[in-house]
């Protein structure tokens, strides 16, 4: 095998690892993360909650992709976002249909006033528990489905050997542990975990790109010998497969 051509396509992938929201439309049919097989529908979760009448913020929107499916009536709605690929983004698309944007790096001083909101939602972000409580309505709710500290650990040792978890500690029983000292109600709960497959290892370098905070350090010049494993793998098994890690909490502020 000509691992030096196989460099050169890798390197490819690299420099065009670029992602505008939450759009993984690149790698289709290269990859397989079964996310729609978690025991809970986080969509269907939230609109138990919801009613046209209701404030909901959406804190890490993304580029509001998600936000959008749910169909909230628009002066009802806002959302923040930290990463600025996506603050642009949402500042093009949101703030137009007359959503409340705001940015927002600083989870602990999100900028709205105290009891604002009847629901927050938070999808695979960032949040504050002290801060949740400050900007909810009493018997307001938060409901989040997160990435918890064992995501992709599998493909993060085939890559990047002996790399420690960046959010170590994040985890279901830490999160509700957490809530409860803050004085919530927990209304819901549950932790899963799901295959993820990788069919070509182009398509593993284009998502260690872009998830480099699990990937910390990759590059193809630096670990190139761990993609050839990787390719080698592919080659024998078809897939190198790892687990995704995901949690949910619905917690009422009482």
């Amino acid at each position: 095998m000509n691992y030096n051509k196989l460099k050169k396509f890798w390197l490819a992938e690299q420099e065009i690892a670029h992602i505008h929201g939450w759009d993984f439309s690149h790698i289709d049919g290269r990859w397989d993360c079964r996310e729609d097989d978690l025991p809970w529908d986080y969509p269907e979760i939230i609109k138990e909650y919801l009613s046209s009448d209701k404030r909901i913020l959406d804190i890490d929107t993304g580029g509001g992709e998600f936000l959008l499916t749910l169909g909230h009536p628009y002066n009802m709605t806002s959302a923040t976002e930290a990463y600025p690929p996506n603050v642009k983004l949402c500042k093009n698309t949101l703030v137009p249909l007359g959503i409340n944007f705001r940015e927002a790096v600083d989870y602990a001083n999100l900028p709205f006033e105290d009891d604002s909101f009847d629901i927050v939602i938070n999808r695979h972000g960032a949040y504050d528990i002290s801060e949740l409580k400050r900007i909810l309505k009493k018997g307001g709710v938060f409901i989040t489905q997160q990435v918890g500290e064992e995501n992709d650990r599998e493909l993060v040792e085939l890559l990047c050997p002996n790399t420690a978890p960046k959010f170590k500690g994040w985890n279901l029983q830490n999160q509700i542990s957490g809530f409860e000292q803050h004085g919530f109600d927990i209304l819901k709960r549950d932790e899963h975990f799901c295959p993820i497959e990788f069919y070509d290892v182009g398509a593993l370098v284009w998502f260690a790109r872009i998830i480099e905070w699990e990937f910390i350090g990759f590059s193809v010049e630096k670990n190139f010998e761990q993609l050839c494993n990787a390719y080698n793998l592919i080659q024998t098994h078809g897939k190198a497969e790892g687990h995704i890690h995901r949690f949910m909490i619905t917690a009422q502020k009482i």
